[in-house]
């Protein structure tokens, strides 16, 4: 296991416990099993993005804090060569925190979708956070609930409502997109 993979283990126990959940209640919080839940703190498992998600969205947080809090960088300026860099062991797509860890409310992330992957994320994941996609290379097919969205190089996507997605590369080359993120508070 590589750091980054180790940070997550001691990321995904750490905000488990601050938040006083049994690895009973996190199951059934974020749809994912007792025993991957276990294997990932213990490090023996490398989870995917899609299950990376589903926790971090449990813990009311982004893919990105997570991965960032893996880290325990606090500093306000994100150096190239110290981003997070982190690949899906699944579809082998590849996310790269660009901001500053100490950003309250804006994310920016790089993300390099192999061609012919994809990855799919449920509604809760886009639950409090505006976002947009601007592709910098490739094709990308987006779906958003029923919608499809075909971009291309250059093309910027404002999301909708908070729906099921999936990201989808029908290139025959790697699609190198950015996904900005903007957190919004809950409302009670």
């Amino acid at each position: 296991m590589d750091e980054l993979s180790m940070g997550l283990a001691w990321a995904v126990k750490t905000a488990r416990m601050n938040r006083s959940l049994t690895v009973e209640a996190l199951a059934e919080l974020s749809g994912v099993s007792r025993a991957m839940i276990s294997k990932i703190e213990r490090s023996e498992a490398q989870p995917t993005a899609v299950l990376l998600s589903k926790l971090a969205t449990a813990f009311g947080l982004t893919l990105s804090e997570l991965i960032v809090q893996a880290e325990g960088n606090q500093e306000r300026v994100s150096r190239a060569g110290e981003q997070a860099l982190w690949t899906d062991p699944e579809t082998g797509y590849t996310r790269r925190a660009i901001s500053p860890a100490s950003s309250p409310s804006l994310e920016l992330v790089e993300i390099v979708l192999p061609a012919g992957a994809e990855v799919s994320y449920p509604q809760a994941a886009y639950q409090f956070t505006d976002q947009q996609i601007w592709v910098v290379s490739g094709k990308l097919r987006f779906r958003e609930g029923d919608e499809i969205h075909e971009l291309s190089a250059g093309d910027c996507l404002q999301l909708g409502a908070a729906a099921d997605c999936t990201f989808s590369n029908p290139g025959g080359r790697s699609c190198r997109y950015l996904v900005v993120l903007n957190k919004m508070k809950p409302t009670l």
